[in-house]
């Protein structure tokens, strides 16, 4: 009887300390087994995702290598040229073309001098051809053979061949200076004396004593002349 007095019944305090305890320690238990399982589970979890972990496990790494890679791969920026080698090139360029250029002026300077040479020397030929028939007409006509006690006859031959020979140079661009009453001009007469005129004004051809030549708007000769003074 002492026995059962003396085991009384816990209290309430005393049973919620109990309980507290227990669950402290169950939830002790817990987190141990935890920490002894998670080894294992770690292990497995390499074994299952080896690529995960080296990927996580390296990525610091890959971060930094990454730049340096991108860096090494980029081309390289080609150094800066020299200006003064593109300058002496235009130059060495221009100096070409010049030397080119003057080199073929030169030739066709040659060439047209060339070809102005036989454009004279055969329009000579052509003049001289026909110069050479009048000749031939004058050595007929003084030919032993050929003489005539007729005079008319004698003067008429020579006046054919003079015809001739003025076509031939009229034909050629030669044209006659004959400036009798014109006006004097220094440019195309000569003056070789004055004298008093009374049908011939004062500055005024009045005898032309040699006439001028031209050649197109060129004068060869001028006229000799003879200038009026007046009354």
């Amino acid at each position: 009887m002492a026995e059962d007095l003396n085991e009384q019944e816990p209290t309430a305090e005393e049973k919620a300390k109990f309980e507290a305890d227990v669950l402290k320690a169950a939830e002790d238990a817990m987190k141990m087994d935890g920490s002894a399982s998670s080894p294992t589970e770690n292990k497995v979890d390499a074994e299952r995702h080896p690529e995960e972990q080296s990927d996580e496990g390296s990525s610091p790494d890959a971060a930094a290598e990454q730049p340096a890679d991108a860096a090494s791969e980029q081309p390289a920026q080609p150094a800066a040229e020299d200006p003064t080698i593109a300058l002496k090139a235009a130059l060495a360029d221009a100096n070409d073309r010049n030397l080119r250029l003057m080199a073929e002026f030169d030739n066709y300077r040659r060439r047209t001098a060339k070809e102005q040479l036989e454009l004279i020397e055969t329009a000579n030929g052509k003049l001289l051809e026909k110069l050479s028939e009048v000749q031939d007409n004058f050595e007929r006509a003084f030919a032993s053979e050929n003489k005539a006690q007729d005079l008319e006859a004698f003067e008429k031959g020579m006046q054919m061949i003079y015809n001739q020979f003025a076509k031939i140079l009229t034909d050629a661009g030669l044209e006659q200076i004959d400036p009798t009453g014109a006006e004097f001009d220094p440019n195309m007469h000569e003056a070789l004396m004055q004298q008093p005129s009374e049908t011939v004004p004062e500055g005024h051809v009045v005898t032309v004593f040699q006439k001028g030549y031209k050649l197109k708007n060129k004068i060869l000769k001028t006229a000799k002349v003879i200038v009026s003074s007046g009354k």
